[in-house]
């Protein structure tokens, strides 16, 4: 990648403006409703739970009532929900059916109950696990697909550190939203729903009024408080993913921050990024805290009127000590869940904002992309023995408005011919290999392949046309038969060591004790630069390509070594089309055409001796390198 592209490129935000929650939703709903028939069951334990988690403690309410008066030793009628279930006499009357038998099928459907609220729970979680993991896989490898699928100008752009980041919590998110809302939400909606309807339908309409303002004020308490707040949580987390960008940064680089010993300034600079995520946790905490003590005074009043309207109840005799016990059960049973409500709602916002961020990158455009029906790039068969021909017809680019970087381009490769293109650092010579990868797409004119214009066929094709060596080589953290295989995966291990063997590489790899697994490091950093460089080549010989993109294909080598490549670079280059970007003007000497490019446009061409007779520029350059070649 050369220098002056990355000067070229602006600073640029192309993440799409917020969307809204629904928004968001609405994307989200298609992942989960392809497993519709999931959705349902698991919604239909959902509700099978929490119905048996509502009649708990109406069975206890009815073993209250049938043993309080036997503990006092006046037996009266026991009355269940569905009317009385026998009139006792005496204690001694009826002993089994008194003392056994009809505490016993209370005790037991108690317990069943139970039971059934944690079996349809779990039965739920079961038949709505695939669900939930699903959607968040396919979610996370289509935004996978899509970065890579955006232009190079937008991961030129990117900062890795935020950006993993922001795929982590919006995979996550997708988890927390779904699992809060399928397994705290509407399960807490459907027995509020139950509970208000049996306390409607069998006692005073105090009791659900009160239940009705409670849930009421405690829901806009909740979601008012936490809508203030969610701003001090975004704020932490942009804070904790620019830290966090920061400290991958710094560590990517690790041998730049010891080559100057700045370990001091880059610590500092990470604790300047912690102190402000620190200053906006605590704001988040503390506003926590203030949502969290509204919660419990809402939770407290309300449970109070409720247990002081029984408890009238029950003295004036409306009322039973069961009655008591049961609307007691039923507000504990009902705040519980509630009680989790703003770190619920807290969470489920912030899994909202965290799934549309994700799902902001894939609204991010595709600079480049491929026009409808693109068809595949189409080669003769005798490409396989020479090469196909590529044209750069009046090609116009620049990467800002402002700056020119190609003006009116033109030139051929023909069949089976090498053309090289030399001149000053920045005079556009690596950005005619990124406009032939189509990394970007032309302003003016256009790039042909055996005729066909590279922006009417598939990226896929073209670039499996297309082999390159770069200027700047980095590798995958894995092992160095992985880094040439990545070049045709799939190939053999004997395929991998004749590709290391044409690019020089064999003999180093034979003489290190792990041999082709030795891992080469983060970017390869294990690796001196010229071991890089033929890794570089050996992947690109395994490819086996139409056409070869070298971008200063030797510049990290050794004389020796060099010598070397360069014969087996002219050798896989004899069959092919090729387009070397050189600065060494030594190493394109033999070239069929050599391209003169300053300041993006061309001032001369010509084979190597008719350049260096016509005088100008190539001279000038030849000269200055001989020169600087005889000082070393």
């Amino acid at each position: 990648m050369s220098r002056d592209h990355r000067r070229e490129l602006p600073p640029a935000d192309l993440r799409t403006a917020g969307r809204s929650d629904w928004q968001t939703l609405r994307s989200l709903f298609p992942y989960l409703w392809a497993w519709k028939g999931r959705v349902a069951i698991a919604l239909g334990c959902l509700v099978a739970a929490k119905m048996a988690n509502v009649g708990v403690p109406i069975v206890l309410k009815s073993i209250i009532d049938w043993l309080a008066p036997m503990a006092s030793g006046t037996p009266t009628a026991l009355r269940t929900p569905m009317g009385p279930l026998i009139q006792p006499g005496p204690l001694g009357d009826h002993p089994v059916v008194l003392a056994v038998a009809v505490p016993a099928a209370l005790l037991v459907s108690y317990g069943l109950l139970r039971l059934a609220t944690s079996l349809f729970t779990e039965l739920r979680e079961f038949v709505f696990a695939k669900v939930t993991q699903r959607a968040v896989r396919t979610v996370s490898l289509q935004v996978f697909g899509h970065l890579h699928a955006l232009s190079l100008r937008f991961h030129l752009d990117r900062q890795t550190g935020g950006l993993t980041r922001d795929v982590e919590r919006g995979s996550r998110g997708i988890s927390t939203l779904v699992s809060y809302t399928l397994y705290s939400i509407l399960p807490t909606l459907v027995e509020v729903l139950l509970v208000l309807g049996w306390l409607a339908t069998h006692y005073e309409a105090w009791f659900a009024g009160i239940t009705v303002v409670a849930l009421t004020t405690y829901i806009v308490w909740t979601v008012t408080v936490t809508n203030w707040r969610t701003h001090f949580r975004r704020e932490m987390n942009d804070l904790d993913s620019k830290a966090n960008t920061r400290a991958i940064d710094s560590l990517l680089n690790y041998e730049t921050v010891k080559y100057f010993g700045n370990e001091a300034f880059e610590a500092n600079r990470y604790d300047e990024s912690l102190q402000r995520w620190e200053r906006a946790a605590v704001r988040s905490q503390t506003s926590l805290s203030l949502l969290n003590t509204g919660q419990s005074a809402i939770i407290a009043t309300a449970v109070t009127m409720m247990v002081w309207r029984a408890t009238v109840g029950v003295v004036e005799g409306r009322m039973s000590l069961g009655d008591l016990v049961l609307v007691n059960a039923f507000m504990i049973q009902l705040y519980i869940p509630l009680n989790f409500l703003g770190v619920l709602y807290r969470e489920i916002k912030q899994s909202l904002t965290d799934i549309e961020k994700m799902f902001g990158m894939l609204d991010a455009n595709r600079e480049v992309d491929d026009v409808a029906d693109a068809p595949a790039l189409r080669l003769a068969k005798s490409v396989a023995a020479v090469g196909p021909e590529v044209r750069f017809e009046k090609v116009s680019f620049s990467y800002q408005p402002d700056r020119q970087i190609l003006r009116a381009i033109s030139f051929v490769i023909a069949p089976g011919t090498t053309v090289a293109v030399v001149g000053s650092s920045g005079a556009g010579k690596s950005t005619l290999a990124r406009l032939l990868y189509r990394f970007y797409d032309v302003n003016e004119g256009r790039i042909t392949i055996d005729g066909q214009d590279l922006r009417q066929v598939t990226q896929a094709s073209l670039r499996a046309a297309i082999g390159i060596v770069p200027q700047d080589t980095v590798l995958f953290n894995d092992s160095i038969a992985y880094n040439i295989a990545y070049g045709r995966p799939g190939a053999t291990q004997d395929q991998v060591e004749a590709a290391a063997r044409s690019a020089q590489l064999h003999d180093f790899i034979a003489r290190l004790p792990q041999g082709y697994d030795t891992p080469v490091g983060e970017r390869g950093l294990k690796l001196s630069g010229g071991e890089k460089q033929r890794v570089a080549i050996a992947r690109m010989l395994l490819k086996d390509p139409p056409i070869l993109v070298l971008d200063e294909a030797t510049s990290a080598l050794d004389s020796s070594n060099e010598q070397a490549i360069q014969q087996a670079l002219r050798e896989a280059a004899a069959r092919r089309t090729t387009l070397v970007i050189a600065h060494r003007l030594s190493t394109v000497v033999d070239a069929n055409l050599i391209i003169v490019l300053e300041d993006g446009q061309i001032v001369q061409q010509g084979t190597h001796d008719a350049l260096l007779l016509q005088g100008g520029r190539y001279s000038e350059l030849w000269a200055m390198q001989a020169r600087d070649d005889g000082k070393l």
